[in-house]
């Protein structure tokens, strides 16, 4: 009977970690998610998999810890001895990074250095995927990026993602650990945090349409980005640890779209005019502004076969269908699943 193949994610209860716990789950993995102990449970994006009344085997466990304490990172690794980690945890949010620059770089760069010296530590061997950013990027010199690109962050957040790169390289040069950095680039989703401009946007146009809000505020609209669905951007973590050789790799659609173009296909698809709704509140700019990011994920595609299968309209529609659907529930009583 072949081993089950079992994974660590950190941030399991975010976007990403819920579709990979999805995917893996779907191989065969045992899958451990790393939960930080609150009052209050954050698992609404992963309850349909370990709540799931036809699951025999249970392949999803939830384990305390926190990127900010060391000794439960080096517990759990010595206990869980975990074939693969998938460290997707940080303070996620470039804007808020600015109002929280200490902690977003302890959770984010010291938080992954922690878990890169617990594997070195435990001696077990394992494969470490580290969850980069196109925001490390920056005002960038040359478009599209690629994994030779230099890094020119401007944020807290995009530079704590800068030191977490870097110190992934360095380990796995250093200590021979099969340890890749995957820069993905923007990934949104119907599980996307409401406070993201994407998922902001089609939440509100789902109150707007059901008379329940008049007005959106955002920020910067000429912003550009690359923008790509979440659930295919998980397959390409995982195809990272199955090659044969640990690398760097940069994952993309190769296009690049405003927030005003996203406004005008959120809108557009419902036949509503996003100017009549929309107002720009200059509280929402960040004090440095990353103005366009673009990525060229030829590499991926040919050493690990992938590609983006949802392209920028699919996804948009998705989302707006999605929020229409939660909004229209919470209308009638119900609380609607992301």
């Amino acid at each position: 009977m072949p081993k089950i193949k079992k994974a660590l994610v950190t941030g399991i209860t975010g976007q990403d970690g819920s579709y990979l716990a999805e995917f893996l789950v779907k191989k065969g993995y045992e899958v451990y998610g790393l939960m930080r102990r609150s009052s209050s449970f954050n698992t609404d994006r992963i309850d349909h998999l370990y709540q799931d009344p036809h699951e025999k085997n249970l392949r999803l466990k939830l384990v305390y810890g926190d990127l900010n304490d060391a000794s439960s990172l080096n517990h759990i690794v010595k206990t869980v001895k975990p074939d693969e980690i998938y460290n997707l945890g940080a303070q996620s949010h470039v804007k808020v990074s600015f109002s929280i620059p200490e902690y977003t770089g302890e959770v984010g760069a010291l938080g992954t250095t922690r878990l890169l010296e617990a594997i070195r530590d435990s001696g077990i061997k394992t494969k470490f995927y580290q969850a980069s950013s196109s925001e490390m990027y920056g005002n960038a010199s040359e478009f599209p990026q690629n994994e030779n690109t230099p890094f020119r962050p401007r944020s807290p957040y995009a530079a704590a993602k800068v030191y977490a790169y870097w110190m992934t390289a360095n380990y796995r040069e250093a200590y021979n650990i099969f340890a890749c950095n995957g820069v993905l680039f923007n990934h949104e989703s119907p599980r996307r945090g409401e406070t993201f401009v994407t998922r902001k946007i089609t939440m509100a146009l789902a109150r707007i349409r059901h008379k329940v809000q008049t007005k959106l505020y955002l920020g910067n609209l000429d912003a550009k980005r690359d923008w790509g669905f979440a659930g295919d951007y998980v397959e390409a973590m995982w195809l990272m640890l199955q090659h044969h050789e640990a690398d760097d790799y940069v994952v993309a659609t190769g296009e690049t779209y405003s927030v005003r173009q996203f406004l005008e296909e959120a809108f557009g698809y419902v036949g509503l005019n996003w100017k009549k709704y929309v107002e720009i509140d200059k509280k929402y700019f960040r004090p440095t502004e990353v103005d366009c990011l673009m990525g060229d994920s030829s590499k991926a595609k040919k050493l690990l076969n992938w590609k983006p299968k949802v392209n920028f309209p699919q996804l948009v529609r998705m989302m707006v269908d999605a929020d229409m659907n939660v909004v229209r529930k919470i209308l009638h009583g119900t609380k609607g699943k992301r």
